[in-house]
């Protein structure tokens, strides 16, 4: 009982002592007035990364329309609109699938329905876009999404396939990683794969325990996406350069690494402090940055998986 008491009264301190730098970071940011700087970086003659908004979106040009991955934020969705009109003319979207619930990649979801796309993702996207959810750690809470943001099609489980553009897009769950809805999409031919937020190649990654994320489910995640590509995979994240299979190895070995270490403290019944005092990121802190956010995240998260942590492998 000593152990669970001990544990206990540190995820209480956590919530209230670590939430204070993650508060004053998410206060001080301030909302995008200009429009964003849109561009494209091809990857194929038909397959391209707009890059400039609050996430990378892929589209993919067919002969009578467009099929994006993500689309940014909500106030950047004229933005991308008229971007689109521009760079395409005369192709309006077609598709859109939302890699998760995140308003800075379902934001260009009531611009896309208006133009007459079908917009996918999986089921838990489209319940956590229908409810109110409180994040603490943003110290926000999101209200319902209207049902124009909405997914219009979505799906439970297996690999779902599209045709279009001369592509073969397959698009898959990935359970309970980044969020509990999030996807990865793969464009067959053209050997790219689109990755959401589940991967991170140059910064810690966010485990938005909010929505059901969780590290563990982010290394079972990174090791499917590394399954799903070979050598000459691209790979796409939300956020951050176009990158390789070995970038997303490192990145489940720093799942991996984290996540253990995480399970040795709770059972070992740490406190928090003393896990911070194990340095449990110290290999990666150089290249990654700060870890407090990353740390916190997963530390809390992973309470509530704490009899399976150590059936994690790599």
């Amino acid at each position: 009982m000593s152990i669970v008491r001990t544990r206990r009264e540190a995820l209480k301190g956590l919530a209230v002592v670590s939430l204070l730098p993650a508060l004053a970071s998410a206060k001080a940011a301030k909302p995008r007035r200009q429009p964003p700087s849109l561009r494209l970086d091809p990857i194929t003659d038909r397959l391209g990364v707009i890059t400039g908004g609050a996430c990378n979106v892929v589209v993919l040009r067919g002969d009578d329309g467009l099929l994006l991955v993500d689309g940014g934020a909500p106030e950047d969705a004229a933005a991308l609109a008229a971007f689109l009109k521009t760079t395409f003319p005369g192709l309006a979207p077609k598709v859109v699938l939302d890699t998760h619930w995140h308003l800075a990649n379902t934001g260009f979801n009531a611009e896309a329905r208006r133009a007459g796309a079908e917009v996918h993702a999986h089921e838990n996207t489209r319940l956590w876009m229908s409810t109110e959810i409180r994040s603490r750690w943003e110290d926000r809470t999101y209200p319902p999404q209207p049902e124009a943001m909405r997914p219009t099609k979505t799906f439970y489980d297996g690999v779902q396939k599209l045709a279009f553009g001369g592509q073969t897009v397959e698009f898959a769950l990935l359970p309970q990683a980044h969020t509990d809805g999030d996807i990865y999409v793969r464009f067959v031919e053209a050997d790219v794969i689109a990755t959401g937020d589940v991967f991170a190649p140059d910064r810690y990654p966010i485990v938005d325990a909010a929505t059901n994320g969780w590290l563990g489910g982010m290394n079972q995640g990174l090791k499917t996406l590394a399954a799903a590509g070979s050598a000459k995979t691209r790979y796409v994240p939300s956020q951050g350069p176009v990158s390789d299979v070995a970038a997303v190895k490192a990145q489940q070995e720093l799942c991996y690494t984290v996540v253990s270490r995480i399970g040795e403290s709770y059972y070992k019944g740490e406190t928090w402090e003393q896990l911070l005092a194990s340095q449990p990121t110290r290999e990666f802190d150089a290249t990654l940055g700060d870890p407090s956010l990353f740390l916190r995240q997963a530390y809390e998260s992973a309470w509530y998986h704490v009899t399976e942590i150590r059936r994690i492998a790599r």
